[in-house]
C-alpha cells in the first residue's frame, strides 16, 4: 500500500493529509487562533468541587474552567490504560512509598471519593480539547510523550502498546525499559519503538526526563492559573506519532519546515530521513496530489457512494445522525441483495468520514432495513473490521431490529467542522432564518405594546437593511401604515450587527432602549 504524509504550509495555517493509495484518510489543520491543546501542562487552581458529579472545575485562565473527574485524579486517564497490558508482574504494580505518600497529600479521599480543596493548586494535563460550550477535561496524572516513549513521572509501570504483537519483541523492549527506567518513573513503550536498539530508547528517554525537570522547576515558581508546559503542535505532532516504517514518503513545500522535519528524524529514526522530500513544483502540492477536492466533501452533509447511494451526516447538540439511502442503485431485482450492498459500502465509507472529520461522542447511524439476521451481522462485522483501523477508541453495538448501530467514539479534539467554521451570525447555526413576514409581524406586536405602555410617540426603530428595505418598500410602505395606526413617528436605524430576526425600539427622545421590557411581559 501506497502510504504518504502531505504537508502543504502558508502564511495563516498549515494543513496535514495522510493517503492510502491515493485516498485521503486523515486530515489535520495548525490554526494560529485554534492551536493544539491535548498534552498541555497547566498548573491550576480549584474553582469548584462538585461531589454529586464526581467532578471539579479547575481554573486554567481560559473561558471556561476545566474538567477534572475524579476517576482523573491521581491516577491514569482510561484512554491512557487502555494502551497498557495487564501482564505487568507483582513488582511492576507494587506502588513505592513515596508515590503513595505524593498522592495522599495531593488527594484526600472520604469513602474512596477523592476531595479537593477550592483555591488550592493542582498540576493538571489537557486530555481533550474544548467542544462548543465545554472547557478541556484534564487529568492530574501527567505524562510526557516522545518519539519511543511516553514518561509517566512518579509511577512505576512498565507498558507496551498492544500493537506491537510479536511476543519477543515485546520482552525485549520490556527487559530495555526494565534496565534504563530510572527510580519514581513509569514508561510506555510506544509502537513505533518496534525493532529500535536500546542506544534510541535511552536517548528519547533522557529527553523526556529533562523536559520532566524544567516543568517540575517552572511549576514551583509560577502561580496559577499558569501554562507550564506546551507540547508539540499539530504538523509536529503528526510527524513524532504517525510517521512511521510503514509511510512511503513525506512531501514538504516549506523549506523551513522540511529543514525541520529532516532533522528531527535524522536525529531519532535516521533510516526513515530518505523519505523526507522538500515539493518544488509551481503546482500546489495539495492540488498536485488532488487532496482539495477530496477536503471539500469534508464539509458536505451528503457523501456520494460509488454504486449511486448516499449517506447525510447530520450534527446534532447531543449525537451526530448518520443516514443510509439506496439513492438509483438497483443492480439487482432483490432488494434485500441491493440494500446489503448499499449498507457494506456505507459502513465502509462512514467509518473513514469519522476518522476524516474526527466526530465523537454518540453516534447513531440509520442503515437500510435488512431482514436476514445473518446480513444483519454482516454489516455490523464490517464496520468492526474498518474501525480497526483507527486510532480513537470504538464501542459499537449491534444492528437493532430498527435497522440502528449506535457507536461511542472518543473525542479528543474538535471535528473538523467545528474547527474551520464560525456560527452563522444570521441563523445561529440552524441552518434557518425566519421569515420576513413574520418579522414584521413581531415588530408590530412590540409597537402595540409600546404605545399601550408609553406615552411618547417618537421612537427609533434599528433592524437589519433588509428588514429596513421590506418596511419601506411599496407605494404605501409598511412604515408608514404602521405609523398611521399607531399614530406616532419611528425613525428606522439600519444596523449590519443585528441579525434578521433582531431588532431594537428606543425612545428618540431619550434613547432608552424599551424593547426588552416588551418581551419579558410575553
Amino acid at each position: 500500500m501506497l502510504k504518504e504524509i502531505i504537508i502543504n504550509s502558508s502564511g495563516e495555517q498549515t494543513r496535514v493529509a495522510i493517503t492510502e493509495d491515493g485516498s485521503l484518510v486523515d486530515f489535520f489543520v495548525d490554526y494560529p487562533e485554534n492551536r493544539r491543546m491535548v498534552g498541555d501542562i497547566y498548573l491550576g487552581k480549584v474553582a469548584r468541587v462538585l461531589p454529586g458529579i464526581k467532578a471539579a472545575f479547575i481554573d486554567i485562565g481560559m473561558k471556561h474552567d476545566a474538567f477534572l473527574h475524579f476517576s482523573d485524579i491521581g491516577e491514569r486517564t482510561k484512554e491512557f490504560q487502555s494502551m497498557l497490558e495487564d501482564d505487568d508482574d507483582e513488582e511492576e504494580n507494587h506502588i513505592r512509598p513515596e508515590q503513595k505518600e505524593r498522592l495522599i497529600k495531593q488527594v484526600q479521599t472520604i469513602n474512596g471519593v477523592p476531595i479537593l480543596k477550592k483555591g488550592e493548586p493542582i498540576l493538571i494535563q489537557i486530555t481533550k480539547e474544548p467542544v462548543s460550550n465545554k472547557g478541556v477535561r484534564v487529568s492530574s496524572s501527567i505524562s510526557i510523550a516522545g518519539r519511543f516513549c511516553v514518561l509517566l513521572p512518579f509511577d512505576n509501570k512498565i507498558g507496551i502498546s498492544k500493537k506491537i504483537t510479536d511476543f519477543k519483541e515485546r520482552r525485549r523492549l520490556r527487559a530495555i525499559a526494565r534496565s534504563i527506567l530510572p527510580k519514581n518513573y513509569g514508561l510506555i513503550i510506544r509502537t513505533v519503538a518496534r525493532n529500535q536498539a536500546e542506544e534510541g530508547l535511552l536517548e528519547d528517554l533522557k529527553n523526556l526526563k529533562k523536559t520532566w525537570e524544567e516543568i517540575e522547576t517552572k511549576a514551583k515558581t509560577e502561580e496559577p492559573p499558569s501554562l507550564i508546559h506546551q507540547d508539540l503542535n499539530t504538523t509536529s505532532s503528526v510527524i513524532r506519532d504517525l510517521f512511521t516504517e510503514d509511510i512511503t514518503r513525506v512531501y514538504v513545500d516549506n523549506k523551513k519546515q522540511y529543514k525541520n522535519i529532516k532533522d528531527y528524524i535524522s536525529t531519532v529514526h535516521p533510516e526513515l530521513a530518505e523519505k523526507v522530500e522538500l515539493y518544488r513544483d509551481k503546482e500546489s502540492v495539495f492540488d498536485a496530489f488532488r487532496i482539495d477536492e477530496q477536503i471539500n466533501s469534508l464539509f458536505s452533509r451528503k457523501v456520494a457512494l460509488k454504486n449511486g447511494g448516499y449517506i447525510i451526516i447530520e450534527h446534532t447538540e447531543a449525537m451526530v445522525v448518520i443516514d443510509v439511502n439506496s439513492g438509483k442503485y438497483a443492480a439487482s431485482k432483490e432488494q434485500e441483495l441491493n440494500s446489503l450492498k448499499t449498507d457494506i459500502e456505507a459502513a465502509r465509507e462512514i467509518a473513514r468520514q469519522l476518522r476524516l472529520r474526527d466526530i465523537g461522542g454518540l453516534i447513531v447511524i440509520d442503515f437500510i432495513d435488512l431482514e436476514d439476521e445473518k446480513n444483519r451481522r454482516k454489516i455490523f462485522e464490517e464496520m468492526k473490521k474498518e474501525f480497526r483501523r483507527d486510532r480513537a477508541k470504538v464501542s459499537i453495538l449491534p444492528m437493532s431490529d430498527f435497522g440502528l448501530i449506535q457507536i461511542t467514539r472518543q473525542r479528543i479534539r474538535q471535528n473538523i467542522r467545528q474547527v474551520t467554521n464560525d456560527l452563522c451570525p444570521y441563523c445561529s447555526g440552524t441552518g434557518l432564518l425566519t421569515k420576513q413576514s413574520h418579522i414584521l409581524y413581531d415588530i408590530e406586536k412590540i409597537l402595540k405594546k409600546i404605545r399601550e405602555n408609553f406615552k411618547e410617540r417618537s421612537f427609533i426603530l434599528k433592524c437589519h437593511p433588509n428588514v429596513s428595505l421590506k418596511l419601506k418598500e411599496g407605494y404605501i410602505s409598511i412604515l408608514t401604515r404602521l405609523q398611521l395606526k399607531y399614530f406616532c413617528l419611528i425613525k428606522i436605524q439600519e444596523d449590519n450587527i443585528l441579525n434578521m430576526d433582531q431588532f431594537r425600539f428606543y425612545i428618540k427622545s431619550t434613547r432608552k432602549e424599551i424593547t426588552e421590557d416588551q418581551f419579558s411581559r410575553d
